[in-house]
């Protein structure tokens, strides 16, 4: 008869083992210890799955005459380096699937109208009338998401409308975060 405190270990080791079959054919594997049993690491290295960033603007931007790719400057987290915070672009360094979120916040008596791009195709957008001069209603604010799927050298962006506008400040209201969810091996 197995105890409960015995039963946890055999199941994640048992559970493990059947992850282990997981792998590709010919990939480098590594055995490391843990306390209770070993673990199985795939892949040429842990970092190449370790992608996740978030940002934001920290000020507000716009009205221009064009659209414009919005740079979230201050960084909190770049985990993997594929956000670069000079262009506000983020570039794939795995084929995977990515999922991604934009938060935007605005001045009531203006138009917002934010689009996330893959490769200069639209995927999703953030819009919002302006209030006709309505200002004593509260700034809005408004976020989308989306899973895509990416292969390396991928592009993700977002896209500030012409004759639109984000308010930020020292609360960090706009907002661009994505990170892999897991690689893609076909």
């Amino acid at each position: 008869m197995v105890s409960c405190t015995n039963m946890y270990p055999l199941l994640l080791l048992l559970f493990s083992c059947a992850c282990i079959s997981d792998g590709q054919p010919g990939e480098h594997v590594e055995l490391t210890e843990t306390e209770h049993l070993k673990v199985e690491k795939i892949g040429a290295a842990w970092n190449e799955y370790e992608v996740a960033f978030a940002a934001t603007l920290g000020h507000g931007i716009g009205p221009f005459n064009e659209a414009v790719i919005l740079v979230y400057d201050y960084v909190f987290v770049n985990e993997g380096g594929a956000y670069n915070p000079t262009t506000g672009i983020f570039t794939a360094p795995v084929k995977g699937v990515y999922f991604f979120m934009v938060s935007a916040f605005h001045d009531s008596y203006m138009s917002m109208d934010l689009k996330l791009f893959k490769n200069e195709q639209q995927m999703v957008t953030i819009y919002s009338e302006p209030q006709s001069g309505r200002y004593e209603s509260a700034p809005i604010s408004a976020s989308n998401s989306i899973s895509l799927i990416l292969v390396e050298g991928d592009q993700v962006y977002v896209k500030l409308h012409e004759n639109s506008s984000v308010y930020d400040d020292e609360n960090n209201h706009n907002t661009f975060v994505g990170h892999l969810l897991f690689p893609l091996y076909y």
